[in-house]
């Protein structure tokens, strides 16, 4: 492991503790010597970090520090740039620019060889059986799931029968073939599914609904059974 790695390693240990710990439980877990534990913490302090105790008392790390050269392992650098790809040909345009100026950002605070790592990542994603094309404006979905607001839509079902909904949208999957808006449907009374490619028209309304987003999405997944 290198010393950036360490570091990183051990800011995130100290993250998880909401109380003061002694170095000899750290370098334990960090499997390094009480001298070099001293000396790593020495190094978080002069960069900013506010570490706060002494050797035999204990360390706690106060909220509210970031260190930009050392926030990705080179795990989850692979795992930003594979998600980042997928979003660029998956999702929508609104998407595809802001997953490549996130990528853009990060690769401008990471050191180069992690930078490296993500211009030159190894990892691909195969094509999709079938290109998915929205008829509908799916960033207003997605503004309508971030704001709580109510959505009125013209659905045609497999049968292409067409009924007018009034959804409280709160969750909104992205597959291979289609989008597909979780929401309470008012006219049904329970949760529904709605394929974005089967809603002939939308219309988000000013009025916002009377759950919390996260409390619906808590239902829905414990309905069925849907872990994170």
């Amino acid at each position: 492991m290198s010393r950036a790695q360490r570091l990183l390693s051990l800011m995130e240990m100290l993250r998880s503790y909401h109380f003061p710990v002694q170095g000899k439980v750290l370098a334990e877990k960090m499997n390094i010597s009480l001298r070099t534990l001293y000396r790593d913490i020495a190094t978080l302090q002069e960069q900013g970090a506010i570490i706060e105790g002494e050797p035999g008392i204990g360390y706690i790390l106060k909220p509210g520090f970031v260190l930009p050269p050392l926030m990705f392992t080179p795990n989850e650098i692979e795992a930003l740039a594979l998600g980042a790809n997928w979003v660029a040909k998956r999702a929508d345009s609104q998407l595809k620019a802001s997953a490549n100026s996130a990528m853009n950002k990060i690769a401008a605070v990471i050191p180069m060889e992690l930078k490296q790592l993500l211009e030159n990542s190894s990892l691909l994603i195969g094509p999709a059986a079938t290109t998915f094309q929205a008829t509908v404006d799916i960033p207003l979905i997605r503004k309508a799931i971030r704001t709580r607001h109510k959505i009125t839509l013209n659905y045609s079902d497999l049968k292409g029968n067409n009924s007018e909904r009034i959804i409280w949208p709160f969750a909104l999957g992205y597959f291979d073939n289609t989008s597909i808006v979780v929401g309470w449907c008012e006219l049904r009374e329970t949760f529904r599914h709605f394929r974005a490619d089967r809603i002939v028209s939308l219309q988000m309304e000013t009025q916002c609904y009377p759950r919390s987003r996260q409390s619906l999405l808590k239902e829905w997944r414990e309905l069925n059974n849907i872990s994170r």
